[in-house]
């Protein structure tokens, strides 16, 4: 049985009337409501929309965050804390995971915890859980670390002989039907990944084999590394089309290419984790100390889990660093304060998703520079959504090298929101995103440009000054920062996710009489 998330609650109720008010409205022209208050998408000649953002997150977005079972409680003592909390984590591993899926959760009462190296856990089915920011866990004394690490182990594996190429010539942004050479062996419910290869044609056309040189550290863009594996699930088989979970977040093209799918494994990533209610706290040596805790919390190698209500004081790196492969994690209501490092590359990276399908909502972040950002080819979709910065330093937006699918959702900042080509920043970050979507943000000034081939980034309603970026002569996307006072889709993400739970309620009536606190 589908469960409604703990968000449908609050977004059924304060959207309620939205299509009541929609003719007073103005629309934008990549999506709009209908008659009925609908969500109605505007394609281009291409057949290119706006990706389905509503089922990022944990558990796809369909469930509640549940509340787990205290297994055991711990106390502070006042010294180094980190062997008996590492000790009830391995012992709590090894224990039977329960029909909920669950081993259960530990629970740092107040106090502090001096904790000396990284806490580790590396099983499905455990909660870190403390009394909110009473319970503070104190990286201690020097070592860039994680101060709480959760990372399962092993590699995507595809399952040989099951690869078959998309038919389609050309797969549009934001569909979720691809019609195959043919469907023998799939199923409803296969994990899946959607291939798109990297080739020299590309990366001829996006000009990426022209960056400048800056040193001997700029590095041109090579096909083999930009092969792209978006995991997904199928949801339906008709003949021979398959319908997926989640959107394509980047064109598919025969001249650059094509598509294919095939199934995998994915033996060792651990599931159903969470680390919530606590205060992070990294020891320092002055402004400029490096030698100290650089992530509060980092996730790698982890489907289904979540950081809730955690606040993050004094490290170097991250409040919340999300892998490569961590995939539908949400990060929900935390905080990246006072940072302590250089302020220059690779450093203050406040909330960092390097995954897929993950959400960070209901977010803060204090002295960072890139405070809500994507590092190299990240494949989406992904969101930020009601995050705020501030005493920034840098900007929000995809950093480098082609994040894919990224949602930015009322996200306000004091510094600058930009998706342009960086040319030969980093080691030749180049194009730093396509298909980013900035929906009725604020910022000081934005730089928002479109990738020679390929796609596209779409701007609704920025409020910020626009400047022409780092490099002149790219197409810059227009905004009109006017049209947020009169926008009738004020959230893209809400209203997405309105129309995910009008859907469920319409599949599974009986559903209507649940009642989910917010």
């Amino acid at each position: 049985m589908i469960k409604l998330n703990k968000y449908i609650t609050i977004v059924l109720f304060c959207l309620s009337a939205a299509s009541g008010v929609a003719q007073n409205k103005v629309s934008s022209k990549y999506v709009k409501l209908d008659d009925k208050g609908s969500l109605q998408y505007i394609p281009d000649s291409l057949g290119n929309i706006l990706p389905d953002f509503s089922r990022v997150g944990c558990y796809a977005n369909q469930e509640a965050l549940p509340d787990i079972q205290t297994w055991r409680t711990i106390f502070p003592t006042g010294e180094n804390s980190q062997q008996a909390i590492q000790s009830a984590i391995d012992e709590l591993s090894v224990q039977p995971v329960g029909k909920d899926g669950f081993r259960g959760a530990i629970l740092l009462k107040k106090g502090v915890y001096k904790i000396a190296g990284t806490i580790r856990i590396t099983a499905s089915g455990i909660v870190l859980r403390g009394e909110g920011d009473e319970t503070k866990l104190v990286a201690a004394g020097k070592g860039q670390r994680s101060l709480i690490s959760v990372a399962g182990t092993g590699q995507l594996q595809e399952i040989s002989g099951t690869r078959r190429k998309i038919k389609e010539s050309y797969v549009p942004l934001g569909t979720t039907s691809l019609t195959l050479q043919n469907v023998k062996g799939l199923k409803v419910g296969d994990s899946i990944v959607v291939f798109r290869p990297g080739t020299r044609q590309w990366i001829d056309d996006l000009k990426m084999n022209q960056i400048e040189v800056r040193d001997s550290n700029t590095r041109q863009w090579q096909p083999a590394d930009y092969d792209l594996h978006f995991e997904r699930v199928i949801i339906a088989i008709n003949g021979s089309k398959i319908t997926l979970d989640n959107p394509v977040v980047m064109a598919m093209e025969d001249k650059y290419g094509g598509g294919e799918i095939y199934r995998y494994t994915y033996k060792g990533r651990i599931n159903n984790t969470g680390i919530e209610d606590l205060l992070c706290e990294s020891e320092f040596n002055g402004d400029k100390d490096e030698d100290h805790g650089w992530d509060a919390v980092h996730f790698n190698k982890v489907q289904n889990g979540w950081v809730k209500n955690v606040t993050s004081v004094y490290f170097g790196y991250s409040c919340v660093n999300l892998g490569t492969e961590a995939r539908n994690i949400t990060v929900d209501s935390c905080k990246s304060l006072d940072a302590k490092s250089k302020i220059e590359g690779g450093r203050r990276y406040s909330f960092n998703n390097d995954g897929q399908m993950n959400l960070f909502m209901n977010c803060f972040a204090s002295e960072g520079r890139h405070d809500y950002v994507t590092g190299a080819k990240v494949r989406g979709p992904n969101v930020f959504f009601n995050c705020k910065a501030e005493k920034t330093h840098a900007d929000i937006g995809p950093h480098h090298r082609w994040a894919m699918g990224t949602l930015y959702d009322n996200i306000v900042s004091d510094g600058e929101i930009n998706a342009q080509d960086r040319g030969n920043w980093g080691t030749g970050h180049g194009w730093s995103g396509v298909n980013q979507v900035f929906w009725n943000c604020t910022a000081s000034k934005a730089a928002i440009q479109d990738p020679w081939v390929s796609g596209k980034n779409y701007v609704v309603a920025l409020h910020a000054q626009n400047y022409s970026g780092r490099l002149k002569g790219r197409n810059s996307s227009y905004s009109d920062p006017g049209e947020a006072d009169k926008l009738q889709i004020s959230s893209l993400y809400l209203f997405q996710v309105r129309e995910a739970a009008k859907q469920q309620i319409k599949n599974n009536p009986d559903q209507l009489n649940r009642t989910l606190r917010y």
